[in-house]
This record gives C-alpha cells, structure tokens and sequence, in this order.
C-alpha cells in the first residue's frame, strides 16, 4: 500500500449531509431518459461499454467489502467521459433542427440523402477547460459540423492540441476565468449565429445542458448493469464534481435506479473551486460561486457556479460534500498507478482520481476516523468510483505519478 507521510498536506475538508429519503428525483434523469440517450450511444460507431475494475486487494487492505471503478478514459479513445454528453445534446440539436423526432431517429439517419451537405452548414460553440471540449470536436466529427472552442486562460497546450486532434473544432485559449469563457461563448453564438452547446445552465439556457446530463447517463446504466450481474448494489458512490453536471445527473439516476435501497453520494471537489462545497457549507438551500480565479490541477473540475438544474440534486440528495487539496487528488494518481499486487492498474488524471485520493485516505488514516464515521464507511461498504479521465495532460501526469 502506498503510504503518506503525514496528513497535513494531504487535506480534505468533509461537511456531513442528510438525504432527502422520500424525496422523488427528477424523473427526465430516470430510467427512461437514460436508455434514450443509451440506444443512440450504442448507434455510434466504435461503441463499447466501458470496463468496471474491481480493486479486490485494495478492498481488502482499505478494509472495505468492494471498491469500483468505472474506467471512462476507454470512452470513444477520447480518453474521458465527456463525449456522452457532447455527442447525445448534439444528437438532439440537430434532431431539432432538421425537425426529426429523436425516438425514431438513430446516428445512421445523418448520413441520408442530403443531410451532410445540411450539417456542414452548421458551427457548435462551447467553453470548456478541456475534456467537453474534446467531447464536442468529436461530436462535430461524427455528425460533420464545424465546432469553436473557448477555453479558460492558463489552460494545458496539451489539452487544446488533443481538442483540435479529436475533431473540426478551432480552439482559443482566452484570458478569462472559466465563468467569463462561458460568457464569452455565449455572446459569440449570439452574434455569429452559432449553437451554444454548454455544460452548466443559468435561466433560460437549460434545454441543452438537460440533453448533456442525459448523456452521461450512459455510463451510470452501464455500471449499474455490471454491478448487478455481480449480483451487488453500491452502498456508498463518490462523484467528482466541477459545476455538478455529470454529479447532479448520475446522482439523480442513482436515486431514481435504486429507489428502494439509495447509496450514499459524496461529491468531491478541489478546495481552490469548491463551489457545490461551499453552496453545501452555507446551509440556505441557494448556490454560492467562488470568485476569483481558482487555480487547481484539476483542470477538469476548476469551475466556479454550480450548475442551476443539478445544484437542486445535489442539495437534496448527496450524503455529503469534499473539498480535497490538489495533494489529495495527486495521491489518488498514483493510487490507481501503483495499484496493490494482483490488482489492475489504471491510468487516471488529476480530475478522475481525486475520488480515489479521498476514499483511501478516510479508510486508511487516523486522522479522519470521525470522517469515515460520518460516511457510514465499514466492511460491508461497496464504493462506486467513475474514472472520468485518463492522463489527458501527458507531461503533468508522468511529473505527478513519477514523485
């Protein structure tokens, strides 16, 4: 086992919450909803479910009865999750546009008499700090759109040359914080005529977003699937969370999918851009934005607003919130890296891992046995993680998981 040298910066910050038990989560994150957005993924060429890595021995030295993981850096080859949610709200723009109902409509129907031509014509605009970036140029690929792409300042060069090598998409790096980039990109669909295709959502923008929260989805359908053909529930699910999008939508399938029996959600953030955090800490139901510009190696997960339709989710229905150091999500690199003998190792970046950084430092630490307490963390616990991403910053990957 990879052990720490201490605690102090290695620092995490937990504030405990209660479910809403008998609440109903939103039913267009259900069931339904989610097999939608499943039979139009299956449609695409190359799909193939993701793996689901069970840490049999880390399980075992941590104490617990099963730790999962679900490894999205196999998705699409992007190397990261995001592209369920670009390809499915694309899908549904475009079905819009051209009048199509989306039942009846399959990824194959867009290569029609007529249609190419049709879709050429059309140029999708989004802000992003890299992995929806990339999930929209391949979007724009798939369906032969055009795609611009904003990005934050202080973003990887890496991360905008793997956005341009996905698709079409012509990627900036502007000057802005994360929430000026998203408004810039909104201003400039409005002047130039373009599609903005975005992953948070303010009032009257909220159609969209939906449509990108469905398509992640996918991934929880399918971890699902696989955790019950073990013939086991998850007790306990840690979710990384940015605006809360991708948080927000598989919490809600998770208390919609198990409504009998929910797991407990933590939703786990870096302390520079705790937005869900800090919205949990203030305790007047009402999301709170971190000012400023944040500046963290979770690139992925550096966003300042919660998203407006999933920050209602999280309030109501996570078990309880995490504001990790960038030292936590570190450690849950080489975590994953340098895995216990006999276990899989897997490749995961700074926003994929800081869940695993987290979970191994409760269970393994002194220091926060009030924490694992708090959690419900014990031998029966079966934890799901989602591995959003893999090294999708290469150099800043190796210089981490070689300290």
């Amino acid at each position: 086992m990879i052990t720490t040298d201490g605690t102090n910066s290695l620092r995490l910050e937990f504030i405990r919450s209660r479910a809403k038990e008998n609440l109903e989560a939103p039913e267009n994150l259900n069931d339904d909803a989610a097999a939608q957005a499943m039979k139009f993924h299956q449609g695409i060429p190359g799909y193939q479910e993701t793996p689901l890595i069970f840490l049999e021995q880390l399980s075992r030295c941590l104490g617990v009865k099963g730790i999962f993981v679900k490894d999205e850096s196999k998705r699409f080859g992007l190397n990261a999750f995001k592209g369920l949610g670009g390809t499915y709200a694309m899908f549904r723009m475009l079905c819009a546009h051209l009048g199509w109902d989306p039942k009846d409509t399959a990824y194959k129907d867009f290569q029609g008499d007529g249609i190419p031509q049709k879709l050429s014509q059309i140029t999708f605009i989004t802000a992003t700090d890299g992995n929806h970036g990339k999930g929209v140029s391949f979007g724009a690929k798939l369906f032969g759109c055009k795609a611009y792409v904003l990005m934050p300042g202080g973003s990887s060069v890496h991360r905008a040359q793997a956005i341009r090598d996905t698709g079409p998409a012509v990627v900036e790096i502007t000057e802005k914080n994360y929430d000026e980039t998203v408004r810039l990109a909104w201003e400039m669909s409005r002047k130039r005529g373009w599609l903005l295709i975005q992953d948070t959502a303010w009032e009257g923008y909220e159609e969209i977003p939906y449509w990108i929260i469905q398509g992640y989805l996918t991934m929880a359908v399918e971890a699902a699937g696989q955790l019950e053909r073990r013939g086991i529930a998850p007790t306990h699910v840690f979710l990384q969370a940015g605006v809360g999008a991708m948080a927000g939508g598989v919490t809600a399938y998770l208390m919609n999918h198990y409504r009998q029996n929910r797991p407990a959600v933590m939703i786990t953030e870096p302390e520079a851009a705790a937005c869900i955090f800090l919205s949990a800490k203030a305790k007047d139901g009402r999301a709170h934005s971190v000012e400023g510009d944040p500046q963290t190696i979770m690139a992925g997960l550096n966003c300042g607003t919660p998203c407006k339709i999933t920050w209602p989710v999280l309030r109501d229905f996570a078990s309880g919130y995490l504001s990790c150091a960038d030292s936590v999500a570190a450690f849950g690199m080489r975590r994953y890296a340098e895995p216990e003998e006999g276990d899989e190792a897997v490749i995961s970046g700074e926003s994929g891992a800081v869940t695993l950084g987290a979970l191994a430092l409760v269970l393994q630490e002194k220091a926060f046995s009030r924490q694992k307490e708090q959690m419900g963390l014990g031998k029966d616990s079966v934890i799901l993680l989602i591995n959003t991403e893999g090294d999708t910053d290469p150099e800043n990957y190796r210089g981490i998981v070689a300290k």
